[in-house]
């Protein structure tokens, strides 16, 4: 972590970009993939009453979670809880509502940790899909980001996440 002019920046890189053009998990890799306000490119949403939209138009997870959750015997990959960016480098523990990440020439802002459901649970050694709920687990959630400038990110962008002091 460095500290520049009262602000702590987190670096780290984007390990994946995954999408599902039909919907649902897993997500697959691909190379890049635009972030717009109202989604991320080549990835449909199924259920639009808990997925998507401007408040939830990026859906993010950390790699070294997923490490983490392999060695409990879970079976995890970028894109198998529906994570549009794997990340890679970044403390987790400073994500809450209100951080602003730059991705490449993108920016988001985290508005809310990402809800697990039953979707996912294949993904579980034990189908305890709530082992990545922020209620539950804090710290081991999936969060999701409304865009701020959109622009189109790659595998391997640089990811930073900026706060404030007080």
């Amino acid at each position: 972590m460095k500290h520049i002019g009262g602000i702590n920046i987190s670096e780290g890189f984007v390990s994946s970009v995954n999408v599902n053009p039909e919907g649902g998990v897993p997500k697959n890799s691909v190379n890049s993939a635009k972030l717009f306000v109202d989604g991320v490119e080549g990835d449909l949403q199924k259920d639009t009453k808990h997925h998507g939209g401007p408040e939830r138009a990026v859906c993010l997870f950390s790699s070294e979670l997923m490490n983490e959750l392999n060695r409990e015997g879970h079976k995890f990959h970028p894109g198998s809880v529906g994570e549009n960016l794997t990340i890679s480098g970044i403390d987790w523990s400073l994500m809450d509502t209100g951080i602003r990440l730059s991705v490449g020439d993108s920016v988001i802002e985290i508005t809310n940790p990402a809800s697990p459901c039953s979707t996912i649970q294949h993904v579980f050694s034990d189908h305890s899909f709530s082992r990545i709920s922020q209620k539950k687990n804090p710290g081991w959630s999936r969060w999701y980001a409304r865009v701020i400038k959109e622009a189109e990110v790659f595998k391997g962008d640089f990811v930073s996440i900026f706060y404030s002091e007080d």
